[in-house]
């Protein structure tokens, strides 16, 4: 069984072992600044030893598409090709990075962004259908605003070229691959998702456009690799009548797989923004420290609106509680199915538990086949950015050796 140590290939590129960084938001925004933040953000994970860095969501339109304020946008051949520093900066360690392309469709700052939309009253939502009745409520009881224009059949395609250019300035600025946001309700989980997606065209059927954005990045980007998430909604309320199961999951991963993708990460989420993608409770200092605060009230239109999103997220807390790996489970069934690395990330914390996950059970048979052929980290490399240099160190039996030197920065 492989070991962390041990080297991954993913679309011909090799990695230098199996752990990385998995996309997190990283909102260095687009400005002259914005490679140094990037670079002071991602550096230290693939100088400290990670041998894959994704890069988090990045808008491929200039306007439009974006889930958070100071997104970094793929947009702009100019802007992308001053990237190259960064991605300098991480082959200079020995590291890869991805970048993950992204648009949000419904789930767009125009929709829940209180000032952000008074700032661009003309932006309107895309969509790949008409809104669920549930959003459709939210808007009509003004916690969200939605003018959704749903896409004709031929914006579809001039959404996947998008995604295609994107690449293509990606390959140029020397990122090593392509990541898809194919989950946490982006665009890509709204056209396989028959939650949302209730086309009568050919996009009908969701993976027709990931096949289409396939398409567009080999064309323009050539055999860049390219990794996507891939969603189960199994974490979605009792009344979403029409979800993604993990059955739906596992066989859009073989069909995925089937059309030329490097690789999938499987993840168990719900149709909505909501605390399964985090699992636990929000951390209580981000809802009182004041410097944050009046960010929650431009978002949310007012301190009142703001409380009630930090009371349900406590709430949502309760349900979601923290899982280890808790998409463990749905990576091994893909694992099972596909001739492609399978990806994992969620609730994962230990070097014990990334061994369980990767099959190396210390020589003992559990009788349990491996869950992921690469094993991702993203929260907690916010506690600590250099987590890597202490995961790749402790080896079987030498954990309090190691800890009795001091080589744990905790």
């Amino acid at each position: 069984m492989p070991e962390l140590e041990d080297p991954l290939e993913i679309g011909g590129v090799e990695l230098p072992n199996r752990l990385y960084r998995a996309p997190l938001l990283e909102c260095a925004g687009e400005g002259s600044d914005a490679a140094d933040r990037l670079r002071s953000e991602l550096e230290p994970a693939a100088e400290s030893g990670a041998g894959l860095v994704f890069q988090g969501a990045a808008p491929v339109r200039e306007s439009g598409g974006r889930v958070a304020p100071s997104m970094t946008g793929f947009a702009d051949d100019e802007f992308v090709a001053g990237l190259s520093e960064l991605t300098d900066a991480v082959h200079d360690h020995g590291g890869r990075i991805f970048v993950q392309l992204d648009h949000g469709g419904l789930r767009s700052l125009e929709a829940w962004h209180a000032e952000y939309r008074r700032a661009n009253p003309d932006l309107r939502q895309l969509a790949v259908s008409r809104p669920p009745w549930p959003l459709r409520l939210l808007d009509r009881l003004g916690f969200l605003h939605f003018d959704a224009r749903v896409l004709t059949t031929a914006e579809v395609y001039d959404l996947a070229a998008d995604f295609g250019r994107a690449a293509a300035r990606a390959a140029d600025a020397g990122y090593d691959g392509i990541h898809l946001a194919g989950a946490n309700m982006g665009m890509l989980q709204q056209f396989l998702s028959p939650f949302y997606n209730r086309r009568d065209d050919e996009f009908a059927d969701g993976v027709r456009f990931l096949e289409l954005v396939h398409d567009e990045i080999r064309e323009r980007a050539g055999d860049l690799p390219l990794v996507v998430k891939v969603p189960a909604e199994t974490e979605t309320p009792p009344f979403v009548r029409r979800r993604l199961s993990a059955d739906d999951a596992v066989e859009i991963c073989e069909r995925l797989g089937r059309v030329g993708y490097d690789a999938v990460a499987p993840v168990r989420v719900s149709t909505f923004w909501d605390m399964s993608i985090v699992r636990g409770e929000f951390p209580e200092r981000a809802w009182r420290d004041e410097r944050f605060r009046e960010g929650y009230a431009a978002a949310f239109g007012s301190r009142w609106r703001a409380a009630l999103v930090a009371a349900a997220n406590r709430a949502e807390a309760v349900v979601y509680d923290f899982d280890a790996a808790w998409n463990a489970d749905l990576a091994r069934r893909v694992r099972e199915r596909v001739s492609i690395p399978v990806l994992l990330e969620g609730g994962i914390r230990t070097r014990e538990q990334i061994d369980e996950l990767l099959g190396d059970s210390s020589g003992g048979d559990t009788g349990i086949s491996p869950a992921c052929d690469a094993v991702g980290m993203g929260r907690p490399f916010y506690a600590e950015p250099r987590l890597p240099a202490r995961l790749l160190r402790e080896e079987r039996g030498q954990r309090g050796e190691l800890e009795r030197e001091g080589a744990y920065e905790r």
